[in-house]
């Protein structure tokens, strides 16, 4: 067996395409399990007697855990090693996903779901400095576009590899596969992936901001509590939904005195002040929610109204995505060459606008090539968000600023996917009761055109009654899911006019080349 590269030079040939392999089957392991889920709500709930807004748990779980690791990647990959973190969290995410498939009840399903977004936060970023690492300056365009293939490629196939596994199998396959998966790139990172130069050597010069963490943990999982249950629990008239707001509050507002006041901060919220990074943060929170929120609304949607069954909802979305899979590549090497982020960051945001009042027009007819030129829309979108959004966030930063603004901007973006998730469930949750009140006034029992109707869709008139009575909740479900795709077009439409905000001077061929070193070295 070829041993692991040492790490002062850069890998070529076999061993190159062994870490390829290795950190792209990782990266997107790590993606495929934040949507696989979606697809198998219905099943999931069915199996653990559940709702489904009550399994919605098992995805905000995964995205709030996220949320709090995904910061602390940095200090952990310095403070352990690179590689032994990132070997570790993959061992971990591997026995994680076993103890999701192993799970019989919904708290036992959406704690394994929280541990294995822990173990799955340094699998994307660390993946990706391992990934630039194998290849030289010059050719670091064509990582990130590689690397960004995987972040589109990895979320998307979630869906369909969901849908074929509950369609032949057991709910539970979904995360068995990971098994197989997490323990190649295990063995694969133990033999083959090196050690940077003094890994994990400066572990006593280093401070853990354990209050920090904390902070962060009780203000995220606290906010995310009163967003998922506020609406079934009448919000403020249940005292855990106050005790969750007032947690909230206090652990974000600790969370950001102790981050401006530590000498160590475990997140360092004074790089918003720097460069167009604070600005970019907000488009970064808006982007990471209409990616997920769509996801989420989706696969739900079309299987609870147009009838899909869960491959057939994967496939739906696995075209779109091949269609653009090559603009990924195109986009990393144009930015390499030195193109401003900002147009294709206007373009992105303008098509997630398009995206979200298309999706509005569909109807519970609509067929999957009917949803096809959304998803295409979608997919653009997100495309030319991905590696723009990151290059903005850098700009105007010195290079000892990367790593923290990288963090600082992937954190932004799954607490809005997590926002997002939770958002939806309230706002269908609502406007399902609104849109099927509306519905029901408009039925007249006196009107002989409607007990016709009843007849005809029954043997009696009582049975009548109950056909329609599905009907209408059918339709309600429709209107509330378009409503929130329209909702979703909406944010990006009010954030858009912001995108004068993010305007920089032109870089140098010098500037563009140091930054991209300096992306390479921050992970």
């Amino acid at each position: 067996m070829q041993p692991a590269l040492t790490a002062s030079a850069t890998p070529t040939g076999f061993l190159r395409l062994i870490i390829i392999v290795t950190t792209i089957s990782a990266a997107v392991m790590e993606l495929l399990d934040v949507t696989i889920v979606n697809v198998a709500l219905t099943q999931v709930a069915g199996a653990i007697g559940a709702t489904i807004e009550d399994v919605a748990w098992v995805i905000t779980a995964y995205a709030i855990a996220n949320v709090i690791i995904i910061p602390l990647t940095g200090f952990l990959a310095e403070y352990f090693g690179r590689k032994n973190y990132y070997l570790a969290s993959i061992i971990g995410f591997t026995i994680a996903s076993y103890g999701c498939a192993s799970s019989t009840g919904l708290g036992e399903l959406v704690g394994w779901r929280f541990a294995q977004g822990l173990a799955g936060g340094a699998l994307l970023s660390v993946s990706q400095g391992i990934l630039f690492d194998a290849f030289p300056p010059k050719q670091r365009g064509v990582a990130a576009g590689i690397f960004g293939m995987g972040i589109v490629l990895g979320p998307t196939l979630g869906p369909l590899l969901g849908g074929l596994i509950v369609d032949n199998y057991h709910w539970s396959y979904i995360f068995y596969v990971n098994v197989p998966v997490g323990i190649a790139a295990a063995l694969l990172t133990f033999f083959y992936i090196a050690k940077k130069p003094g890994e994990g050597q400066r572990k006593s010069q280093m401070v853990i901001d354990y209050l920090g963490i904390a902070l962060l943990a009780v203000g995220v999982g606290a906010l995310q509590y009163v967003l998922e249950k506020g609406q079934a629990d009448d919000w403020f008239d249940d005292r855990y939904i106050r005790l969750g707001t007032g947690l909230a509050v206090a652990g974000l507002g600790g969370f950001v005195w102790r981050q401006l006041t530590t000498a160590h901060p475990v997140v360092n919220l004074r790089l918003l002040g720097k460069g167009t990074l604070g600005m970019t943060t907000v488009f970064s929170f808006v982007a990471g929610l209409g990616l997920f929120t769509s996801v989420f609304v989706y696969p739900v949607l079309v299987q609870r109204v147009n009838g899909f069954s869960p491959t057939m909802t994967g496939v739906s979305l696995l075209w779109p995505t091949l269609t653009c899979l090559p603009l990924f590549p195109l986009i990393g090497r144009r930015l390499s060459a030195g193109d401003s982020p900002l147009p294709y960051i206007i373009a992105g945001m303008l098509l997630f606008v398009g995206f979200g009042f298309y999706s509005g027009t569909m109807t519970g007819q609509a067929g999957p090539w009917d949803f096809y030129w959304p998803q295409l829309l979608r997919v653009i979108a997100v495309t030319l968000l991905t590696l723009p959004l990151l290059n903005q966030a850098l700009a105007g930063l010195a290079p000892k600023d990367f790593p923290g603004a990288i963090a600082l901007n992937n954190m932004i973006r799954q607490l809005g996917g997590a926002f997002g998730i939770a958002l939806a469930n309230t706002y269908v949750a609502r406007a399902h009761a609104q849109h099927r009140a509306d519905l029901v006034a408009h039925l007249d029992t006196g009107n002989p055109l409607l007990l016709e109707r009843l007849q005809h869709l029954g043997s009696s008139v009582a049975q009548g009654y109950r056909i329609l009575d599905v009907q209408v909740d059918r339709q309600a479900y429709l209107l509330s899911y378009l409503d929130t795709f329209r909702l979703v077009g909406v944010f990006f439409a009010l954030i858009l006019p912001l995108a004068y905000l993010l305007r920089t001077k032109k870089k140098s061929a010098a500037e563009i080349a140091l930054a991209s070193k300096a992306l390479a070295e921050a992970h």
